[in-house]
């Protein structure tokens, strides 16, 4: 399945993979409570699911980010696009159960609201 959001905001792909990063994963997504633990571009993120191992990938647009022991294989990128920034969700099914997809809904929300407020303030 997948889920998308935007945000009408000018951006650059440079400017979300250093807005981006692992240690601020809790302040720029409500549903991620905190990062656990961080070595490199790996860590391990507390979130609305459960306590999960997180990977930060930057690529051409912006950067990717992926749950890799997650039975659902979550992942989700943030790309600046022309004229607005998009998130795009993906989970490895083509079907779930209406309470998990409303909790990625929230999830992507949460992205939405709070990358839209750190691209305000500029940082």
């Amino acid at each position: 399945m997948e889920f998308f959001r935007r945000i009408n905001q000018d951006s650059h792909p440079e400017q979300l993979q250093t807005i981006c990063t692992l240690q601020r994963l809790p302040e720029l997504c409500d549903s991620i409570d905190s990062l656990l633990h961080q070595q490199g571009e790996s860590g391990e993120i507390y979130c609305l699911w459960g306590s999960f191992k997180v990977n930060r990938e930057p690529i051409k647009q912006g950067v990717r980010f992926s749950l890799p022991g997650c039975p659902n294989a979550l992942a989700w990128t943030i790309t600046a696009e022309q004229t607005d920034i998009r998130i795009h969700c993906t989970i490895n099914r083509t079907e779930h159960d209406p309470e998990f997809i409303e909790s990625i809904d929230q999830f992507i929300d949460d992205w939405q609201t709070g990358l839209a407020r750190a691209m305000a303030t500029g940082n």
